[in-house]
């Protein structure tokens, strides 16, 4: 199995769609590797793969080696600097055209998400994210079956599940963590995502979503909640555009003062050079996830302990 070499395997669930896994997936990998980690992650979103486009390497191939795929590399270890290694690996790597949909029944779905935990090449990882579609069905099966059976003792260290503060999404994430109760996973902790958003121009945050739905439904389940995560359009501008993240005079976060000029949403920006982990340092959204990566990693750590 191509996971022998991996330390810790973590899943990002939840069981609504649109809620940002795949962006908590991103920035819990980046901030893995700003402190010192090797991280790769598989996305088995089959139908809406995300991660090539989060890290700007849609154009990329998958390399095929003896044995099976090489992941593609976002950027290398820098020792010197203390960051890890990040590679992916998605479908959306495999397919023609980025708009080209994937119309596949279920045993296919099932065949393809088996083929990328035993066929891609992941070589010495400290921590694997696997990315996964909303809900609980085929992928989600197959995913649990697979590792249950293949994965080394303690191997899987658990799953992150990821809700917004409405109820109308925690209660569709609840049935991810009676999943999760059901095949045996353990639920490192919840975060709840869209808690608020950040304006580019004053840098106030305002509730759009409501706030605190995440924490209650963590504490209804007895499980740890991990954050709560604004919107942050300075983040949606460095994934899309390259643009580094800019803030107005003034704005603070945990302390940081991260202003830069007046207006946060200042065009005249274009995009800068240097690669995301680079920016992302800038994003105000950074400390919160160093945060939730030093909590995600105390969890895994003592239950390999245990």
């Amino acid at each position: 199995m191509s996971l022998s070499k991996v330390k810790h395997i973590i899943l990002v669930l939840s069981g609504k769609g649109g809620v940002g896994k795949s962006s908590i997936t991103t920035q819990l990998a980046l901030s893995l590797s700003l402190a010192g980690h090797s991280v790769g992650i598989l996305d088995i979103d089959l139908t809406g793969p995300s991660i090539p486009r989060l890290f700007g390497i849609e154009s990329a191939k998958v390399t095929q080696a003896p044995g099976g795929w090489i992941p593609v590399p976002v950027h290398s270890a820098n020792p010197v600097a203390g960051i890890g290694s990040l590679s992916c690996m998605s479908l959306g790597f495999l397919l023609r055209e980025r708009g080209d949909a994937v119309v596949w029944r279920g045993p296919k779905k099932t065949a393809m998400v088996r083929q990328f935990l035993s066929d891609v090449l992941w070589g010495e990882v400290d921590y694997l994210l696997i990315d996964t579609p909303p809900g609980t069905s085929d992928e989600h099966i197959s995913l649990a079956e697979t590792l249950l059976k293949n994965a080394l003792p303690g191997q899987v260290a658990g799953a992150v599940v990821v809700t917004t503060p409405q109820a109308v999404a925690t209660a569709d994430v609840k049935k991810e963590l009676n999943f999760c109760a059901k095949t045996g996973i353990n639920v490192i902790g919840v975060v709840e995502n869209m808690r608020g958003f950040v304006c580019p121009n004053c840098s106030e945050c305002t509730y759009i979503f409501n706030a605190g739905g995440g924490e209650l439904m963590a504490q209804d389940f007895g499980v740890r909640f991990l954050a709560s995560v604004p919107i942050d359009p300075q983040f949606v501008m460095l994934v899309e555009t390259g643009r580094k993240p800019h803030y107005p005079v003034g704005t603070e976060v945990n302390g940081k003062n991260l202003g830069s000029n007046e207006n946060g949403n200042d065009a005249s920006y274009v995009k800068d050079p240097g690669t995301l982990l680079e920016k992302y340092k800038d994003c105000s959204l950074c400390s919160i996830f160093e945060r939730i990566t030093k909590d995600v990693v105390a969890a895994v750590e003592q239950r390999a302990a245990e």
